[in-house]
């Protein structure tokens, strides 16, 4: 295996070399040339010559192939785990979830083309009409680090059922799990040049960008994101599905169980050491005691989480994915302190160096200029207000609308909460990051462009066509009209 895999084979990319080290160990776990312009060129020219006869496969003969991958997934699920761990330094247990997601996401896509993206036959006076959909032909596929198999899983699955072909660039810091996934398919009967995938950074990124594409799809920052959006401004015959992250807030006001809400907090913020797009950076708590013991309850919770690598037992939280990241992450953290925010609990580079930390908690009430922005690290930022209306204000002051959340045993602040928070994954009494498969995924603002994915991904993947169809053709008339 190398950097390049075109229309079935592996070989080695004309790119750049480089390698990806375990942030847990320092191991180099992944290493090959990258593709650079012309291996790009040859990956979307083979799923460009595959696209005719996939699209024209029968649906059932198409949905048998993704079943028998869901199936493939399933026997690889130990090696995709410990892959995904390795290169990016998520805990085994979360790793073992990730691989269970990506076979269940097969059933979710093929129940979501049925239902938004299927046929659809009505009688009609002159014979009848009909919808139904078409894949738009190559679809780019930008996979991010933080679920390096689930979230690009999300978007080929969905376009292959659909009858696209796909070219998938996996995160340069997360690209082992691509292999597995190319096994897996290739084992399912998935045809030659349906799925092609090009290793590398930025340079074969920007290359993919200006490929002969039908679309984009993508999850991750939202710089690159707007980026991307920029490129393709004025092309309008080139769909874009950019997911990109959130500035999340959770309100947690008077529920009965102090515990229950510190639980739901930490685990918002600190669940896969806070590299979700979907965690709660903010939590906005009441003035008073009361507020004081939600605080403390989830100090505690940070200060007694088990941080270890993704092979020792009993660990909630790994390294973030590289020693940059940690060093970001406590930047972060100085920054918010110095324009007024208070440590509770500060987040630190523990000894075993890599990428490493603990679980930052700071008081931000008083802090003045605080950026709108994602970290994507374990930092949770608490804002005290004196009321419920200033609660609201304060979660809807950001450019972002991914999650939200209220923990709450009040249904009058939960109608309010669920009017009036700019969420599109808004939870009551339960984690920010805890999203179904089953709904969509996505948010207004700076989260993305309205192109939600998860069980929404099959409205993306094709484009609708209505006929009239009568079996001949007749005679027409109109008011004017000669005879």
């Amino acid at each position: 295996m190398d950097g390049v895999y075109i229309n079935g084979q592996w070989r080695t990319g004309a790119g750049t070399h480089f390698q990806n080290h375990c942030p847990a160990t320092g191991d180099v776990v992944w290493e090959g040339h990258g593709a650079d312009a012309s291996d790009v060129a040859e990956a979307v020219a083979s799923a460009r010559r595959a696209f005719h006869d996939w699209a024209n496969l029968p649906q059932g003969d198409r949905t048998a192939i993704l079943e028998r991958y869901a199936d493939e997934i399933e026997k690889r699920t130990d090696a995709i785990a410990e892959t995904v761990s390795r290169d990016m330094g998520k805990v085994l247990w979360e790793s073992r979830s990730e691989a269970a997601t990506m076979k269940a996401k097969v059933a979710v896509s093929i129940a979501a083309q049925v239902e938004r993206a299927g046929t659809k036959y009505s009688e009609a006076n002159f014979g009848s009409s009909h919808l139904t959909h078409r894949p738009h032909g190559v679809m780019a596929v930008f996979g991010p680090f933080n679920f390096p198999g689930h979230l690009p899983n999300g978007h080929i699955v969905p376009a292959l059922l659909a009858g696209n072909t796909c070219v998938f660039k996996p995160s340069e810091l997360a690209p082992g799990v691509a292999f597995h996934m190319a096994e897996a398919f290739a084992a399912a009967g998935l045809p030659d040049g349906c799925l092609n995938i090009v290793h590398g950074g930025r340079e074969t990124g920007g290359a993919l960008l200006n490929a002969d594409i039908n679309g984009l799809l993508f999850t991750g920052s939202a710089a690159t994101g707007v980026h991307f959006h920029k490129h393709f401004a004025g092309r309008p015959e080139v769909i874009l599905a950019l997911e990109m992250g959130g500035n999340n807030p959770l309100i947690i006001w008077d529920p009965a169980d102090i515990d229950a809400a510190a639980d739901i907090a930490a685990q918002s913020a600190f669940l896969t050491s806070g590299q979700r797009c979907s965690c709660a950076r903010r939590v906005i708590l009441p003035q008073g005691a009361w507020g004081d013991r939600v605080a403390d309850a989830i100090v505690a919770r940070a200060e007694g989480l088990a941080i270890g690598a993704w092979d020792e037992e009993g660990m909630f939280m790994g390294p973030l994915v590289s020693e940059k990241a940690a060093v970001n992450a406590v930047e972060f953290q100085e920054m918010l302190i110095a324009r007024g925010g208070r440590a509770l609990k500060a987040l630190e580079r523990l000894e075993r160096g890599g990428g490493f930390v603990s679980a930052g908690v700071v008081d931000v009430t008083q802090a003045n200029d605080i950026p709108d922005e994602e970290l994507f690290g374990p930092v949770m930022q608490i804002v005290r207000v004196r009321d419920f209306d200033e609660a609201l204000e304060r979660a809807n002051a950001t450019r972002y609308g991914l999650s939200g959340g209220l923990v709450s045993d009040d249904d009058a602040l939960w109608v309010r909460a669920h009017r009036e928070m700019r969420a599109g994954i808004l939870n009551r009494n339960r984690p920010t990051a805890g999203a179904s498969g089953a709904m969509p995924f996505g948010g207004p603002g700076l989260s993305g462009n309205f192109r939600p994915g998860a069980y929404y991904a099959a409205d993306y993947c094709a484009w609708p066509q209505a006929s009239q169809v009568s079996d001949k053709a007749s005679r027409m008339s109109a008011q004017g009209f000669p005879k």
